[in-house]
């Protein structure tokens, strides 16, 4: 599962990947500097491995981790091949979810490709230009499905009905996100791979001063989303780079609570994309290792224990469970036990975020 940070050239996507994962992509005062698209490995922030780890003394500490991809800057056109619209449109269309980058701040300093700062004006040149590509995918395929469904295919004329609400609703300038599809739409809508149903997260990118209030310009973005069911972060990208020069965590601390926060905005962020991707953590705890595994919300436990390793999924016998709350009330395995709190669940039992697991199998 991977998530895609888009917008327009120069609005700080670079420099964000940088902050996130440490891989220091290139980034320049040019459009363009990214071609190739980055992908960064970022360990997701959570409290509840650094508890667990406190408890077990284990020999080592796997945290969870999420993919990013830094994509090359898009412009006006690119659906129709301009810039790198073609290639852009590919890479984009490989990730889960997109954290879309937006400028708000002013610097006279850092080219604008409009020559003007208007964060939302900026948001619309994106959308329209992933609608446009959505509108080609569903023209494509409308062509070919009217034919079958003239035959009077009842499979495909169920298909034409949602291709044609995707098609009206992309002509309307609103995203396939936006539609409420039923299970078996979703399936039509799945193979096409739309651009627009994917999850999206606005960053606002600001300046040092708002990086704990906000700005104008973030208010004007909050109001033209408000109707998305999309979060919205505020981060000072160029303050974050510089606290991630910063080798040293006592440092890092003192800068974050001079400019008024508690922790690192791209903390924040990698815990909203690992959301975005409705993804969860389950733990396994021993003496080797403390580990946090990512799967699915909604995941069974023989799916869970598949992630360790395919027998484990294919020979699964039981999982033997714990809480996390408990497994910190109690203090160890060994306690949770005496105060018969582990649970012994089977196939069908559904996966809570944070729960401690140990999985009997056979093959």
């Amino acid at each position: 599962m991977k998530a895609g940070i888009v917008g327009l050239p120069n609005v700080g996507k670079s420099t964000l990947f940088n902050c996130l994962s440490n891989a220091k992509a290139q980034s320049a005062n040019f459009p363009f500097c990214t071609i190739e698209p980055n992908l960064g490995v970022v360990n997701v922030p959570d409290k509840r491995i650094e508890k667990l780890e406190e408890l077990v003394n284990p020999e080592r500490v796997m945290p969870a981790t999420v993919e990013i991809v830094d994509i090359a800057g898009l412009v006006k056109g690119a659906s129709k091949g301009e810039g790198l619209g073609n290639q852009f449109l590919a890479n984009i269309r490989e990730t889960d979810a997109l954290l879309h980058v937006v400028r708000c701040f002013d610097n006279d300093n850092i080219i604008h490709v409009d020559n003007s700062i208007d964060p939302v004006r900026d948001k619309e040149t994106i959308d329209i230009e992933l609608q446009l590509k959505d509108l080609e995918t569903v023209e494509k395929r409308l062509e070919r499905v009217k034919r079958t469904a003239k035959t009077g295919n009842k499979e495909a004329q169920a298909e034409l009905v949602v291709l044609l609400k995707i098609q009206e609703t992309l002509l309307k300038g609103l995203s396939v996100r936006t539609i409420n599809f039923s299970e078996k739409e979703v399936e039509f809508v799945q193979v096409l791979q739309f651009i627009t149903a994917k999850p999206v997260l606005y960053v606002c990118n600001v300046d040092e001063n708002s990086a704990v209030t906000g700005n104008e310009y973030v208010e004007k973005i909050r109001a033209a989303v408000k109707d998305e069911n999309a979060e919205v972060i505020v981060l000072a990208v160029g303050t974050e780079a510089d606290i991630t020069e910063l080798d040293d965590y006592e440092e890092r601390q003192l800068f974050l609570a001079d400019i008024g926060l508690e922790e690192a905005g791209v903390a924040r962020l990698v815990r909203s994309a690992y959301k975005l991707l409705n993804l969860q953590t389950y733990f396994t705890a021993g003496v080797k290792e403390v580990r946090a595994w990512t799967i699915p919300i909604g995941s069974t436990a023989p799916q869970a224990a598949g992630v360790i390793h395919t027998d484990f999924e294919k020979g699964f016998i039981r999982a033997e469970t714990i809480a996390y709350e408990d497994y910190v009330t109690f203090g160890s395995e060994a306690k949770v036990k005496e105060a018969g709190k582990m649970r012994v669940e089977g196939k069908e039992y559904i996966v809570k975020d944070g729960d401690v697991m140990h999985f009997r199998f056979n093959v």
